[in-house]
C-alpha cells in the first residue's frame, strides 16, 4: 500500500517567470541585476531557470527592483 501512495505523488518545482517579467518590460538581465544590486550571473541563472536555489535576499532584491510579490517571479509546477 505503502508504494501506491508514493507513485501517486507528483514532484514539484519552482519555475522562476523572470524572463517573462523582463521581456515584457523590455529590461536586460544585466539592467535588472544592476537595479537589484546583484551579480549578472545571478540573475540570468533565474533568467534561465537554471537556479537550483533561490536565496531570500536575492528575491527580496528583484522584487524591490522590480516591484512585484515573490508569486509574480515563481510558480510551482509538476515534474
Amino acid at each position: 500500500m505503502e508504494l501506491d501512495i508514493e507513485k501517486k505523488v507528483k514532484k514539484m518545482r519552482a519555475r522562476s517567470k523572470l524572463k517573462k517579467i523582463l521581456d515584457e518590460r523590455e529590461l536586460s538581465i544585466r539592467k535588472c541585476a544592476e537595479m537589484a544590486d546583484l551579480k549578472v550571473e545571478t540573475v540570468r541563472r533565474m533568467y534561465n531557470d537554471t537556479t537550483m536555489q533561490y536565496q531570500r535576499d536575492t528575491l527580496g532584491a528583484l522584487c524591490k527592483a522590480l516591484e512585484c510579490e515573490i508569486s509574480d517571479l515563481l510558480e510551482l509546477i509538476e515534474e
